[in-house]
């Protein structure tokens, strides 16, 4: 004979209730939290090198592949001026270009129509590479960036180099 009491039923109704909780959210206690995985929303790469974040540099090549464009964006967070140091490879050699950026500020190289843009003749690289940026300033440990070499279409295709620059 079958007796269902009400605490019996209480006793199976929460059992029913946690089985279920836990079979439709169980995972989520064990993955790993996208929110913690660090990422660059964008179609750049950044870093940080003491108190400067580079954000979303890119490199924007030229119809005939003999210049990029690197577009960059230098965030200082303290309160003195910093110089910061770019080096990678032109036409074989290395390079070095720098950089001020006042404390507090942000200085954006080739982002916009019309600013300074960083130009780099013969870069050794095609659409699709990786080019390869160190990024350095004061006492601080640099950073090297695996910039992504972009062709300059869409929103891109005014911000690549110029025709008279190749």
């Amino acid at each position: 004979m079958n007796v269902r009491t009400p605490v019996t039923r209480a006793v199976a109704s929460i059992v029913l209730a946690a089985a279920v909780l836990t079979g439709s959210a169980g995972c989520t206690f064990f993955a790993t939290q996208a929110t913690l995985i660090q990422y660059d929303p964008s179609n750049g790469v950044g870093a940080t090198v003491g108190d400067v974040k580079v954000r979303n540099a890119i490199a924007l090549i030229s119809d005939d592949g003999k210049a990029v464009s690197l577009l960059v964006t230098l965030v200082n967070t303290g309160r003195k001026d910093v110089s910061v140091t770019l080096q990678y490879e032109s036409g074989g050699e290395k390079r070095t270009d720098l950089k001020a950026v006042a404390g507090g500020e942000a200085a954006s190289f080739g982002n916009v129509v019309g600013e300074d843009q960083i130009i780099v003749l013969n870069p050794g690289v095609e659409a699709g590479a990786l080019f390869p940026v160190y990024v350095q300033y004061g006492e601080f440990e640099g950073k090297q960036l695996m910039v992504p070499v972009l062709e300059a279409t869409g929103t891109y295709e005014e911000l690549k180099p110029e025709d008279v620059l190749r």
